[in-house]
């Protein structure tokens, strides 16, 4: 087993400005600090409205928004977005939303290397990490890349008021994800544990408030907070077997981002915890509980989450093909993968039964 007190932690060099109302005063605060003159403004359809907002504390700075980021960033949609900035002359982007407009914004960063700057307006986590990820001929291809990482992040609760209880649960659990994975990763650290298990603890304690009361502000403050922290982690690690099967599940099958890593968590910590004892304990202490792959499986459940891959489509005849594809490359892991082991993986998490 690793010895805890031998590792090597790199800071992730961005800045990071958290208040209520920071989409609108401190994003054109960071741009100017930054230097940027021709902003693009990217989102996805749903938060076009939110994204204008943004444009417009920019003024003249912003040169148009592009609200056309897709889950899972489709090739075809990076195109696009990296042809229009290219056009309009942006020497930055701003994104607003979920993981898909940081997904497109990265996705732009990485073919132009325009600096960016992040406003979530959930709990995805993935502005504060280094990895891109893309989707072309039903695969999806992810990768690290320090020319991704935004140089600034705007957090700003006001954001995350008017995200539906449904998609702020599994949002939140996602979040959850990152810190359990970079709990056993090979790069963990003191450090990520630290902040993995604050950020665990904050999320649960901040979902079921928000699931009673969604526009509580200081709920809302608390569960970005546990994300921040939560994706922290997983930017300073290594990804291994729950992410590889999400991004599978999501890439090659269409399943949702959020609720599939909501589905899934509970049993990629249960298949590696007999080989990550001391992770599972950290997840057991910040949930309050003693068996960490079940509190997470009854977290979802109090609060009305998906439980099962077969209520988020997928078909059974595909659990084979999701456990090959899932064991095709290595990566890292505490316990081996095979394919007749991801396969029982799978089935339970497709079943949804209790995690063994």
């Amino acid at each position: 087993m690793k010895n805890f007190l031998d590792f090597a932690y790199d800071a992730q060099p961005m800045r990071v400005v958290f208040r209520p109302g920071a989409a609108l005063t401190a994003t054109a605060e960071e741009a100017e600090r930054l230097g940027l003159r021709r902003v693009l403004v990217l989102s996805g359809a749903r938060g076009a409205d939110t994204a204008q907002s943004v444009a417009d504390s920019l003024g003249e700075a912003c040169v148009g928004v592009h609200a056309e980021a897709k889950m899972h960033v489709p090739v075809e949609v990076a195109d696009r977005a990296v042809e229009l900035a290219r056009t309009l002359g942006a020497d930055g982007c701003v994104a607003v939303g979920g993981g898909s407009a940081v997904g497109l914004g990265k996705a732009i960063a990485l073919r132009t290397g325009l600096p960016l700057i992040a406003v979530p307006s959930t709990y995805a986590g993935s502005e504060m990490t280094p990895v891109w990820g893309l989707t072309e001929h039903g695969a999806k291809r992810t990768g690290r890349d320090p020319a991704v990482l935004p140089r600034s992040v705007v957090y700003d609760p006001e954001l995350t008021l008017e995200l539906p209880v449904p998609l702020t649960v599994t949002s939140g659990i996602n979040a959850i994800a990152h810190a359990v994975e970079a709990l056993y990763a090979p790069d963990t650290s003191p450090v990520i544990a630290l902040m993995a298990e604050e950020g665990v603890g904050a999320l649960a304690g901040a979902l079921p408030e928000l699931a009673a009361e969604p526009r509580s502000l200081e709920a809302r403050s608390r569960a970005l907070y546990g994300a921040w922290l939560c994706g922290s982690c997983l930017g300073a690690t290594t990804m291994g077997l729950h992410h590889k099967l999400c991004h599978v599940l999501g890439g090659t099958f269409g399943l949702p981002h959020a609720e599939t890593h909501t589905v899934v968590l509970p049993y990629a910590l249960a298949y590696n915890a007999p080989a990550a004892p001391l992770a599972a304990s950290v997840v057991a202490r910040a949930l309050d509980a003693e068996d960490a792959p079940r509190a997470l499986r009854d977290l979802a459940r109090r609060l009305d989450a998906p439980r099962s891959l077969a209520e988020l489509g997928l078909k059974e005849d595909d659990l084979a093909t999701a456990a090959a594809q899932a064991v095709s490359q290595a990566y890292a892991n505490p316990r081996p993968v095979t394919e007749e082991g991801v396969l029982a993986l799978l089935r339970a998490a497709y079943e949804g039964t209790p995690p063994a």
